[in-house]
């Protein structure tokens, strides 16, 4: 198969997902579950590493890397194991300058530069997209790789969760108040104008961490700043999409760390894609159909989760394997290979790089 025609059958099934999440909430949380753990990876790419696990009747994805990064991680494929595919981008180095015109205009470094060109600088840059192989930790076997756990016993802390993410607000500009007074029926309200997050007083401690990251979608996705957000939070006939990337958020971010929120997190994305079409029939900055839609919520919204992720720490690796270092005091647990016998030495733990 060319590179080509691997893009194609890539971006082809990638299209059938996403119409069954349009078509079903069942299919959308799925989705959701998957980020939770791969939370390093693109939604496009997660959907396509379920996909392809599912067609081979095998665990969903866990930990997922290159044969020659296995390799530097101490583990080696399977003999027989064939390759998962993911979309990456093809990039370039490119020498950017400015012409004595005024005009700007890039280059391939190592090019000749036009006389009297002013050096801006240079610049990595995306030139198209490749297929690239990778392997998941069940496919491998070798050094035994140990992911960090709660260490209570007794699940997540959700009051120490809600100051995590009270930390991510803090960092994007927005003070988090824990107040009585109700703003019309909702629980929690997000105020653009005055950067002011409000959560209501009278929910129970992992509502409060619950509401708080619904909000914290709201506010990476929703600002006045952001044009699809501006699209979406216009009007009634649309808001309902922006409820469906919050909502999302919330439930990928609280998954990571332990915390199900069940079916009342999955929301039917058809009903509300349909409405924005007709609403906003023909608008410029609208993805033209139902999937074109999911796609980019799907896009946002694993974007927005790595971004809280980041900050909070869950347990795991979030689908790629990070470098971490030997604690006696954390509770650990092994990830894709048998328990290995005690030695004197102790478990071994990979050092990986990025």
């Amino acid at each position: 198969m060319t590179p080509e025609e691997r893009i194609t059958v890539l971006t082809d099934g990638l299209h059938t997902i996403l119409e069954q999440a349009v078509e079903s909430p069942s299919h959308w949380q799925v989705l959701l579950d998957a980020s939770a753990t791969l939370w390093r990876y693109s939604g496009g790419n997660v959907a396509l590493l379920m996909m392809q696990m599912a067609q081979r009747g095998t665990d969903e994805p866990t930990l997922v890397a290159g044969y020659r990064e296995w390799e530097r991680h101490g583990r080696t494929v399977l003999k027989g194991e064939h390759a998962l595919w993911v979309i990456a981008p093809r990039t370039a180095r490119m020498q950017e300058f400015t012409l004595p015109d005024g005009t700007r205009q890039r280059i391939r470094v190592g090019e000749k530069v036009p006389r009297g060109a002013v050096d801006d600088g240079k610049k990595t840059v995306i030139t198209g997209w490749r297929g690239q192989a990778v392997f998941d930790v069940s496919q491998t076997q070798g050094t035994p790789l140990l992911v960090p756990r709660d260490g209570t016993g007794s699940g997540i802390d959700a009051s120490e969760l809600f100051g995590s993410l009270a930390e991510v607000a803090h960092r994007h500009g927005f003070e988090v108040h824990v107040d009585s007074a109700q703003y019309g029926l909702t629980s929690g309200y997000t105020d653009f104008a005055k950067n002011r997050v409000q959560v209501g007083a009278w929910l129970s401690a992992e509502e409060r961490t619950a509401v708080l990251a619904h909000e914290l979608g709201h506010v990476l996705l929703h600002g006045p700043d952001d044009a699809v957000g501006q699209l979406y939070g216009s009007s009634a006939d649309h808001r309902g999409l922006a409820e469906v990337e919050a909502e999302s958020v919330a439930y990928t971010v609280l998954r990571a760390h332990g915390i199900d929120r069940g079916p009342q997190s999955a929301s039917y994305l058809a009903g509300w894609a349909d409405a924005v079409i007709e609403t906003e029939n023909g608008a410029r900055k609208l993805p033209i159909s139902r999937v074109d839609i999911a796609k980019s919520v799907l896009g946002r919204v694993t974007a927005a989760s790595k971004g809280i992720l980041e900050v909070t720490h869950p347990p795991g690796f979030g689908g790629k394997v990070l470098a971490i270092e030997a604690d006696p005091l954390l509770n650990r647990s092994y990830v894709g290979v048998a328990l290995p016998a005690p030695s004197v030495d102790g478990p071994t733990i990979a050092g990986p790089g990025v």
